[in-house]
Order: C-alpha cells, then sequence, then structure tokens
C-alpha cells in the first residue's frame, strides 16, 4: 500500500527551474577626499553628493569590452587595460574565471583632474556592479586588490586612500593588505569646493620626488596619530592639533591658484582643519557640525572666486555612503554628478 498522498494518482510537482543568471547590473560609486592631509596614500572619505555610475553586462566574449563612456567626462582611454575601470574588471576576471566577458558603460559625475577621486570611482562603480554578476559575489573587501589594479593605472601606485572608502563607505584607512573602517562622531562634517580647474595626479605627483627631512617624517606620523586618535575618541582637540599636513601640501600648494586664501577662509569658518583633497586642486575641511561645514563652503567658494575661480561645493558627513547597486535604468544618461 502506498504511503498518504503517493500513488498512481499523484504526481509530484516538477521543481520551479531555476533563474536565469542577472546579465546586467548598475552601481554607484561616490567621489572621495583622499590622504586627509596627514594621511598620504592611506587615508581618506567618502563624499555625498557626486559620483560615477557603471553599467556591466556579461557577454560571451572574453575579457573586457568599454562600450560608452558620458557625462563630465567622454575622452578617457576605451583599451580596457589603459582605463581604471577596464583594469579592475580585468583583474577581477583574471582571479574568478567565471566564463564569460564585461561590456561596460561609464557615466561620468566627477570631473576629471579634480582630486575627489574620479578615476577611483569609475573603478569601483564597475567592480561593485561586475560582482553582482559573478556566480558568487565576493564580499566588499574581496574586491579590494582588483580596484588597487584600477587605480594604478591613473596613479602610477597601488594606493587605496580613495577605492577604500568607495568600497565601505565612511572614513578609512587602507594599508596595502586591508581595509579599516574608523568610527567619527556622526556629526562631524566635511566641507569640499572643487575650483573649476584641473590638477593631473601624475603632475602633482612629481614635485614629490625629491627626500624628505626625517623630522618632517616624524612629525607628519604624530599628526596622523593624533587624527587617528581624535577620530575614534570624539575628540575635537586632537584632530585641530594634528590635521596639518607638513609634508605634501607645502609642494603642492603652489599648483593651486589661491590655495592660501581658500584654506584660512575655511579655518576663519570654525573648520578643525584644512588642506588638498587627493591630490588637488579640490580643498576639503573638517568641521564638527553640519552648519559650520555649510559656512566653510560659502567662504571657501568665495576665496576661490577671489583667485578669478568658479567653483562647486558640498558638504558631506564624514561617515559618508559606499559604493551601491542601482536599480536598472530606465535609459541613458549620467547619474549623480557636480552641485552647480
Amino acid at each position: 500500500m502506498a504511503p498518504p498522498g503517493f500513488g498512481p494518482d499523484r504526481v509530484t510537482p516538477a521543481p520551479p527551474p531555476a533563474a536565469a543568471p542577472q546579465a546586467t547590473a548598475r552601481a554607484f560609486a561616490p567621489a572621495s577626499v583622499g590622504n586627509v592631509a596627514v594621511g598620504f596614500d592611506l587615508l581618506g572619505h567618502s563624499v555625498r553628493g557626486a559620483g560615477d555610475i557603471a553599467t556591466v553586462r556579461r557577454c560571451a566574449r572574453p575579457g573586457v569590452h568599454i562600450t560608452a563612456i558620458r557625462g563630465l567626462v567622454t575622452d578617457l582611454p576605451r583599451e580596457p587595460a589603459a582605463n581604471t575601470a577596464g583594469a579592475a574588471l580585468l583583474s577581477l576576471l583574471a582571479a574568478e574565471r567565471p566564463g564569460h566577458g564585461f561590456e561596460l558603460e561609464l557615466d561620468k559625475g566627477i570631473a576629471l583632474g579634480s582630486g575627489m577621486g574620479g578615476s577611483a570611482a569609475s573603478c569601483v562603480a564597475a567592480l561593485v556592479a561586475a560582482n553582482a554578476l559573478l556566480p558568487t559575489p565576493l564580499p566588499r573587501e574581496a574586491l579590494y586588490p582588483h580596484a588597487l589594479a584600477g587605480e594604478s593605472v591613473a596613479s602610477g601606485a597601488r594606493t587605496g586612500d580613495n577605492v577604500g572608502p568607495m568600497l565601505l563607505g565612511g572614513l578609512v584607512l587602507a594599508t596595502p593588505e586591508r581595509l579599516l573602517r574608523l568610527s567619527p562622531p556622526a556629526a562631524w562634517h566635511c566641507a569640499l569646493v572643487h575650483p573649476h580647474f584641473v590638477l593631473e595626479t601624475l603632475r602633482a605627483r612629481e614635485v614629490l620626488v625629491a627626500p624628505y627631512p626625517l623630522a618632517a617624517l616624524v612629525r607628519q606620523t604624530a599628526n596622523l596619530s593624533q587624527v587617528l586618535l581624535g577620530c575614534e575618541r570624539g575628540d575635537a582637540a586632537l584632530v585641530r592639533a594634528g590635521l596639518r599636513d607638513e609634508v605634501v601640501e607645502p609642494r603642492r600648494a603652489p599648483l593651486v591658484p589661491g590655495f592660501a586664501a581658500v584654506k584660512q577662509a575655511a579655518m576663519d569658518a570654525g573648520a578643525m582643519g584644512a588642506s588638498l583633497s587627493g591630490a588637488g586642486p579640490s580643498v576639503f575641511a573638517w568641521c564638527e557640525d553640519a552648519a559650520t561645514a555649510a559656512r566653510a563652503v560659502d567662504a571657501m567658494r568665495a576665496a576661490f572666486a577671489g583667485a578669478g575661480l568658479d567653483s562647486d561645493g558640498f558638504v558631506s558627513p564624514l561617515d559618508g555612503p559606499a559604493a551601491t547597486l542601482l536599480p536598472p535604468a530606465d535609459g541613458a544618461g549620467a547619474g549623480p554628478g557636480f552641485l552647480r
């Protein structure tokens, strides 16, 4: 006798068909402040208000194929190995070998040579989108080596101070091997001003070639230590004491018209400290609250105007956003860009 529910009059339903693997994904990666004055190539945080979007599709052809670049920058290399996003995806394919290639479209919302992590945003957005198409997506930290491979195309070095914060969000200490997310107070905000002036990263690195005296490196190490400890303790006095770049800023400042006046304007508005964002020409200031950051942005923009430069301003918490997947697009076009 057949057990209840079984027998010739009972048909076991077939299992539902497996869902088709996702074929397309879009991701947004925010802008960032690299170096944070005292953490050259090590310390950075993401910034709310601007960023890049990458659309990635699985394709039968092996390799990476860049099919479109739109937005604020359109004349970037289409050869994958010469493009930060393309190089990052090539690294991912070589490591994971998913059995397919990627087609890539970029919508650029960060201007070229802005000091806001534009090259990093492209490669992080591309990686986050492509990761969603893998049979088993990787954790964010596992994307870090591929982001470093992409970033090295633009900067000539495997530096994580921009890609790290974009991957994890917030303020991140990025060593060559790992990402360490820090915890500054939620009230602390960044004022970031981008002048309409291009300063290429490779040119900004050229002025750093000459050796530094040991005493300057010791002072810089003390400054970085105070900033890190101040963030973890929520101690603004420690940050005010340490947020002073004695190594990189003195050599790069002459490359940015009006920098001294812009920095002083931020300090007069109540900032804890101010310096170049990344390689410049953007300038950032850390403030104890959003209202102070808003005043600093206005003062900094006025100072750039005094130097003959229009500018864009942003106010963002230090605990800024991480790169994120986006819904499918209704149509082509760039995502969030500069606030004008």
